[in-house]
C-alpha cells in the first residue's frame, strides 16, 4: 500500500491527513488556532501558533496510523489564500501577526491603487481588481506600519509568504509558493506566471522578499522534522485543491466549496477568460511539465462563519449543527433577509463600504426566521456568483458539485437546488480540499498516473433536484436584492 500526506492549513484550523492509494483517509488530526480581532474589520493569525499546530497534527496523525514520515511517498500543502506573513529568515520568527484574507484594513491602499492605475490595469495583468482581499496591499500595509523592516530588506533577511510559503519554508528551508497562491497577490502576471516588476512597483512591494514560483504539482524538495524522510511535492491554494478533489479537470467543470467563506470555481482550461461580471480570473493549477490551467472564481467572504457568529456572538444556537433544526421550525424566512457583509462584499459586488444587514424584521419574526435567513444568505450569494459565471462564460450550468462542511445541511442543499434551479451534487468525499492536496502529492510521485486516474476515485453521494416554482424563486431573489442594496454605503471612510 502506498500513502501520501496533506497539510490543510485553513482559516480556523490546521489538520494533517494520510491518504492511501485508493483515496481513503487513513488518519487525521486537527487543531484550531486563535482568531485575533484587534478592531472591527481586522482579522489576524499568529503564524508561530499555526506552525506549532502543524507540527503537532503531523505527529498525531502519523502516530494514529502507525506510520513514519518515510512511509509517505510525498506530502501536499493546501492553505487559506491571501493571508499574509512577513518573517525574518535569520531568526525564523514572524515580524508581526499575519493579516488574514478577510481583513479590510487595506481599503485605502486598494482605493488609491484604483484611482492611480485603474482597476482594469490590474485586471488585465493579474485577473484581479484592487481589493482588500489580496495579499499585495497587505504586504504594503505591513511595510508601512513597520518602517524598521527596511533594515531587514537591506540585509536580505525579510521574506513574504502566504501560509503555504510559511509552512514550506519551515518544512524544507525553501522560500517558494505555487502558481495558484501567487495568482492571488496582485503581483504575478497571469500569462508569464512570474512576478511582474511594474506591478510590484505600483503596489510598493520589493521583489527581493517574494518567494520563487513553482508548479502546483511536482517535487519541491525534501522535508525536515517532523516529516523527515519524505518530500514536499504539491502546493495548492484551498479552492484550487478543492477543484482537484472534485475531479473538475475539464473546461466548464464547476465546483462550490462552503467553509468559512463560499467559493465558486469554473475550470476554463488553458484559456484565460477575463471577467466582465465581477469575478476573478485565476490560475486553477499547474502540473510540472504541462501548461497552466485557468479558472474563473467567485469569492464570498462569509458563509459558514455566519453560522459561527450566530452561535458565538449572538448565542441563538449552541452548535453549528443546530441551525438546521432551528431553521426548520418555520416554513419560510418570514420575509427576513440577512446580508453577511462583515468585511464588505466580495464578488460580484466588490464593495468595501458594505456592512451586515438584517432586513425585513417585524414582531412576527422569531429565532427560526433569523436562523433560516442566515442559512439562506449562503444560497443567495451563490446565486449571484452563478449568474455572473454564466454571463462571463456564455454557458448555462447544468449542475453544481458542492463540498465543505456546510453540505451536510439537508435544508441548505435543498434550498440551494431550488434557488439555483439546477441539480446540486454532493460527492462521497466532502473534504475535497485536503483530498485535492493529497491527490497532487500522489500525482507527483506516480501514486496516481494522471488526472483520469484521480477522477476515477470521485463518487456521487447525494443529488438534490429543484422543485420550487419560478414565482417563488423570483420573489425570494427580489427580496435578497433589496437587502443587498441596503447594505451598501454603511462605511463612509
Amino acid at each position: 500500500m502506498r500513502y501520501v500526506g496533506a497539510i490543510d492549513q485553513g482559516t480556523t484550523s490546521t489538520r494533517f491527513v494520510i491518504v492511501d492509494e485508493h483515496g481513503t483517509f487513513v488518519s487525521l488530526a486537527q487543531r484550531e488556532h486563535e482568531q485575533v480581532l484587534p478592531r472591527p474589520g481586522w482579522v489576524e493569525h499568529r503564524a508561530d501558533e499555526i506552525w506549532n499546530n502543524t507540527r503537532l497534527v503531523i505527529t498525531e496523525a502519523l502516530e494514529r496510523a502507525g506510520l513514519s514520515a518515510s512511509s509517505l511517498d510525498g506530502i501536499g500543502i493546501t492553505n487559506q489564500r491571501e493571508t499574509t506573513v512577513l518573517w525574518d529568515t535569520a531568526t525564523g520568527r514572524p515580524v508581526a501577526n499575519a493579516v488574514v484574507w478577510q481583513d479590510t484594513r487595506t481599503a485605502e491602499i486598494a482605493k488609491n491603487l484604483t484611482d492611480t492605475y485603474g482597476a482594469d490595469w490590474f485586471r488585465q495583468r493579474t485577473g484581479l481588481p484592487p481589493a482588500t482581499y489580496f495579499a499585495g496591499p497587505k504586504i504594503r500595509w505591513l511595510l508601512d506600519q513597520h518602517p524598521d523592516l527596511g533594515a531587514l530588506i537591506e540585509r536580505g533577511d525579510l521574506a513574504f509568504g502566504t501560509m503555504d510559503s510559511w509552512l514550506s519554508w519551515n518544512l524544507t528551508g525553501l522560500h517558494v509558493t505555487d502558481v495558484t497562491n501567487a495568482s492571488r497577490t496582485m503581483l504575478m502576471d497571469l500569462e508569464t506566471l512570474e512576478w511582474d516588476e511594474e506591478l510590484c512597483e505600483a503596489v510598493g512591494v520589493p521583489m527581493s522578499i517574494l518567494p520563487a514560483i513553482v508548479p502546483s504539482v511536482g517535487v519541491i524538495g525534501p522535508c525536515s522534522d517532523p516529516l523527515a524522510g519524505t518530500e514536499l511535492s504539491a502546493i495548492l491554494g484551498d479552492q484550487h485543491a478543492a477543484l482537484v478533489g472534485q475531479a473538475a479537470f475539464g473546461a466548464g467543470d464547476t465546483k462550490a466549496t462552503y467553509g468559512t467563506g463560499a467559493f465558486l470555481v469554473t475550470n476554463t482550461g488553458p484559456t484565460i477568460v477575463r471577467s466582465t461580471a465581477g469575478l476573478l480570473t485565476t490560475v486553477a493549477y499547474q502540473i510540472e511539465g504541462s501548461p497552466a490551467m485557468y479558472a474563473l472564481e467567485g469569492s464570498v467572504a462569509v458563509a459558514g462563519s455566519a453560522v459561527q457568529w450566530l452561535r458565538d456572538s449572538l448565542g441563538l444556537i449552541s452548535s453549528a449543527a443546530e441551525i438546521e433544526s432551528v431553521a426548520a421550525t418555520v416554513d419560510d424566512n418570514g420575509d427576513v433577509y440577512f446580508v453577511p457583509a462583515f468585511s464588505g462584499l466580495f464578488a460580484p459586488y466588490w464593495r468595501d463600504d458594505a456592512r451586515g444587514v438584517m432586513a425585513g424584521l417585524t414582531r412576527f419574526s422569531n429565532r427560526g426566521h433569523i436562523a433560516r435567513a442566515v442559512l439562506e444568505a449562503t444560497v443567495f450569494q451563490t446565486h449571484d456568483l452563478v449568474a455572473a459565471m454564466e454571463k462571463d462564460t456564455g454557458d448555462r450550468l447544468s449542475e453544481l458539485r458542492v463540498d465543505g462542511g456546510m453540505v451536510a445541511n439537508t435544508l441548505l442543499m435543498t434550498f440551494m437546488a431550488d434557488v439555483l434551479d439546477m441539480d446540486v451534487v454532493v460527492p462521497s468525499k466532502i473534504e475535497t480540499t485536503v483530498i485535492g492536496a493529497a491527490f497532487g502529492a500522489g500525482l507527483a510521485h506516480g501514486v496516481w498516473v494522471d488526472t483520469d486516474d484521480v477522477a476515477s476515485h470521485w463518487r456521487e453521494a447525494i443529488r438534490y433536484q429543484p422543485s420550487m416554482t419560478a414565482g417563488d424563486r423570483s420573489r425570494l431573489l427580489h427580496g435578497w436584492s433589496k437587502a443587498v442594496d441596503r447594505s451598501f454605503g454603511w462605511i463612509d471612510d
